[in-house]
């Protein structure tokens, strides 16, 4: 048996009418796996929102080059990212573990807009007002001792279930 590598495989290039907002993820390291999956999934846009975004050697590396692929821009406040992506009728979903937040387990999608995923930063998530602004909130269920999980991974699961649900 011969392994494809991503030169010989047979994936059929695809985007999605995705839109993945970062509420202040500010990890190197993260930010250049959220290119790659953003990539993998193939989402529209990526928009980095806060103050002090690295773009620098670290998050590069991490990335593999899918920063000169994936359409991104880094904005300053996710609260008004949001908001101009609600108006122009997107729905938005937060991943957020929260007393009203639904399992993903459950999500189902029968969409015909397009879809604003938010995730937020590694120590305090989403932020209360872009949570209150998201049509619908989802969480994973976890069944250790953690009750949250790395970002990346995190929207690695989100991704791969809207996009199977997408199709």
């Amino acid at each position: 048996m011969i392994q494809l590598d991503h030169y010989s495989s047979k994936f059929k290039p695809q985007k999605f009418p995705i839109t993945l907002v970062c509420d202040n993820v500010t990890n190197s390291a993260n930010i250049g796996s959220l290119f790659r999956i953003a990539d993998a999934f193939g989402i529209e846009k990526l928009i980095l929102c806060g103050e002090h975004i690295p773009l620098g050697r670290k998050m590069k590396k991490t990335s593999r080059a899918t920063e000169k692929s994936v359409n991104y821009e880094i904005k300053k406040n996710a609260l008004d990212v949001i908001s101009e992506l609600k108006s122009k009728d997107n729905f938005s979903i937060a991943l957020e573990l929260t007393e009203n937040s639904q399992t993903i387990h459950k999500l189902q999608l029968k969409l015909s807009k397009p879809i604003t995923l938010v995730v937020g930063d590694e120590n305090f998530g989403i932020s209360e007002p872009v949570l209150k602004l998201c049509d619908l909130i989802i969480h994973i269920e976890m069944y250790g001792q953690n009750s949250s999980m790395n970002v990346v991974q995190a929207t690695n699961i989100a991704l791969y279930e809207i996009t199977k649900q997408l199709m």
